[in-house]
């Protein structure tokens, strides 16, 4: 399926928790390509209160996240979770998908009593989550091998 075949008013699309596992075949080629699978592994990854988001249309696994529970010391209020391994594959970004599955994992994290989500935003996705409602906190810094990233984060 490439972007042409897919229409942005079809509503063919599924939210559910996955393992973590699963994330890999999204975090590997979007996040992480040219680099070994392994290094689609997070810490945190199978802990009991970590969650695992996929976006699926037409039963094809197109999108993740993850939310882990995770303080940040720049962040005063203590329910917090920190969100990791977004990624929506290429061919169907730009279509509102990882807007609606953000969406998803705030409100499920909400509903759970989560006060805060944080996450360290690439430099290319600070305007996505600004649009969400991310605002940057700290200052930027470089992670080796992968680039310049902002703390950024929502309260709900």
């Amino acid at each position: 399926m490439n972007n042409q075949s897919y229409n942005k008013k079809e509503k063919g699309y599924s939210i559910k928790r996955i393992d973590a596992k699963e994330t890999h075949q999204v975090r590997h080629p979007v996040l992480r390509g040219g680099k070994p699978i392994e290094s689609c592994v997070f810490d945190g990854d199978n802990l009991d209160t970590t969650i695992h988001l996929g976006l699926f249309v037409k039963d094809k696994l197109i999108g993740v996240c993850s939310f882990l529970k995770n303080n940040h010391d720049l962040i005063s209020e203590t329910s917090q979770y920190q969100l990791r391994g977004m990624a929506i594959l290429k061919a169907f970004q730009n279509y509102g998908f990882g807007k609606a599955i953000l969406n998803y994992g705030e409100l499920y994290l909400k509903n759970e009593g989560t006060n805060t989500i944080w996450c360290h935003a690439r430099k290319i996705a600070v305007n996505f989550y600004k649009k969400n409602g991310y605002q940057i906190i700290g200052t930027p810094f470089n992670i080796k091998d992968i680039g310049l990233h902002y703390i950024m984060y929502k309260t709900l």
